[in-house]
């Protein structure tokens, strides 16, 4: 019985060709908590493994046919693919859209390359090592959660989950794929949009010589084209659109793009829009626009870190604007594209954000277990709209009596504004800010009164609260308070929400409203981020169950929202 492929849809909408094979589905699979197999020779083509697993789902999760929930400090992967000889005329890149944490990739019996860090995507050209017919590919991923160099967000270092600390996620968790070239080809671009002047300046890395060419579109309306004979390099250009469609919050206008150069064809879009702040306002498109975001971990009770379908990335964005959010933060994750391509579709706005629980920040050594990963989540993220800042840390704890190393953090966030200007950048949310754009704080309490007491001193003493102002000084920065609600509301005993929770559906709704207004009625405050779209295993203070059921009806929360926020034009 043939097995459908899971998540076939193509994982990059944003930079696409026609031209590729998606190697999602059974593959052979082992454990290898002896981190052995190198030596035992499981590269090699032939050697046999002793599973079978399913393809982009890790071995923890339910779908992936596994379902092993302890530690695994090793695991291998092995396929064979059929490859044509029209399809080894160009180059042939073997791509992954993430592997936690060390990946090695071998073709037939030959190491491809390997990469470090277990959220973003990468790629190897291995063309040189293929065949015309039977082609093994063997994977194999190291991770140790327990690792103070290694980022692993909200998995958990013990054996269960505890806390806020979840499933862990080891190996393969989103698709793997080949992409067939041209010798000469595009390797990425970049959008630089102007809202003043309607144009867009590109950037575009190209391989090879050849006629270049590059067509925008609105609506099947071309906007405007770009031209030159025998390019190569790289390409700096400006097109002067014919129609200003802004990107705006609710309304994800998105200007379609489609590259040629020589032989090779891509299919992009653009969102034309601007963000900056101005005082404590943040401006899209120079207009004040109150961020109603919810924090959205982005795990799924029978995928773990992985959505079970395309569809289920969208719903997560619905179920978001159905309560009445416009945004998220993309929390302790690095969300896959074709969530941001959801969210830009939607209008909805997004915080790029790291994983960086699992680094202890209070040793010099853990940019290292940073910096390489989060340049390449700049680099693959820049050009999404939706995105409209990005923060790199969240809550930077001392550990075991030594400070967090506050140069680390300053040079994560130095590296950001150098790579993209064009965005604020918050370098740690809650606590300990060292170097930051937006000072942002988090708050649990459950009292609405002293809630609300705690930020109305922002308007009339302009004195930010903050449980750490031992640590950190609010010097008048723009803010926003980026967690704050997590009011429980369990399914059963055993899980949890912060403080003590309401005893009733209508306290648990009087409560929700009066932290909430607290902000929308605060003039100095840009935003607000509710604690959480969904329950995530024990931690039950979500709108909706781990399986997407809503607690309450919707509209409730929709209504609460939905009015215009003090700051907001």
């Amino acid at each position: 019985m043939m097995v459908q492929i899971p998540r076939k849809e193509y994982p990059r909408p944003q930079f696409e060709r026609e031209n590729w094979l998606n190697l999602n589905g059974e593959w052979a699979f082992e454990m290898d908590n002896g981190r052995s197999g190198e030596a035992r020779g499981l590269y090699q083509e032939g050697a046999a493994l002793a599973d079978k697993i399913l393809v982009p789902f890790c071995p923890e999760s339910e779908l992936s046919g596994i379902g092993h929930k302890d530690f695994m400090y090793g695991v291998w992967y092995k396929r064979t693919v059929s490859l044509t000889e029209a399809q080894l005329s160009g180059r042939v890149i073997l791509h992954f859209g993430a592997v936690d944490y060390h990946c090695k990739a071998y073709v037939n019996g030959v190491l491809a390359g390997e990469h470090k860090g277990g959220y973003v995507s990468f790629a190897f050209d291995v063309t040189a090592l293929l065949r015309p017919g039977a082609n093994e590919i063997t994977v194999y991923a190291e991770d140790n959660t327990r690792d103070r160099l290694i980022p692993s967000g909200k998995q958990s270092h013990e054996f269960k989950s505890f806390g806020c600390f979840y499933t862990r996620t080891t190996g393969i968790w989103q698709t793997v794929w080949m992409e067939f070239l041209p010798t000469e080809h595009i390797e990425r671009v970049k959008y630089h949009p102007n809202i003043a002047d309607g144009s867009v300046t590109v950037e575009a890395a190209l391989c090879g010589t050849g006629d270049f060419k590059a067509e925008i579109f609105f609506a099947d309306e071309k906007m405007g084209e770009y031209t030159a004979e025998n390019a190569d390099g790289t390409l700096h250009f400006t097109v002067a659109l014919k129609e200003k469609h802004l990107w705006e919050v609710g309304c994800g206008n998105l200007y379609d793009v489609r590259f040629t150069f020589g032989a090779d064809k891509v299919k992009s879009y653009f969102g034309l829009r601007e963000v900056r702040l101005d005082g404590h306002k943040f401006l899209i498109n120079g207009k004040s626009v109150f961020q109603r975001l919810v924090l959205d971990q982005g795990f799924y009770p029978d995928g773990i870190y992985t959505a079970p379908s395309d569809e289920a990335l969208e719903n997560d964005i619905k179920l978001s604007l159905a309560v009445g959010f416009n945004g998220a933060r993309l929390h302790e994750k690095i969300f896959e594209e074709r969530f941001l391509y959801h969210a830009d579709r939607l209008g909805y706005i997004v915080w790029g954000e790291f994983p960086n629980w699992g680094l202890d920040p209070s040793y010099a050594d853990s940019i290292y277990g940073i910096l390489p990963e989060w340049v390449e989540e700049l680099q693959r993220d820049f050009n999404h709209p939706a995105i409209v800042g990005w923060c790199p840390y969240n809550e930077t704890w001392d550990q075991d009596g030594r400070k967090q190393f506050d140069d680390a953090l300053a040079l994560v966030y130095q590296v950001t504004k150098a790579f993209d200007p064009t965005r604020p950048c918050i370098d740690t949310s809650g606590n300990f800010h060292v170097a930051t754009d937006i000072f942002c704080v988090h708050d649990y309490e459950q009292d609405p009164d002293i809630f609300k007491d705690h930020y109305d001193k922002l308007m009339t003493e302009g004195k930010l609260f903050d449980n750490h102002e031992k640590r950190q000084t609010y010097r008048g920065e723009a803010t926003f308070v980026s967690e704050y609600g997590g009011i429980a509301w369990s399914q059963d005993e055993s899980g949890w929400g912060y403080g003590n929770g309401p005893k009733t559906g209508e306290e648990f709704i009087d409560r929700f409203r009066r932290l909430t207004d607290a902000l929308l009625d605060n003039r100095e405050m840009f935003g607000l981020c509710y604690t959480q779209l969904t329950d995530v295993e024990q931690e039950q203070n979500g709108l909706y169950t781990y399986g997407r059921k809503p607690k309450f009806d919707p509209e409730i929360f929709r209504k609460i929202l939905s009015r215009k926020a003090a700051i907001e034009d």
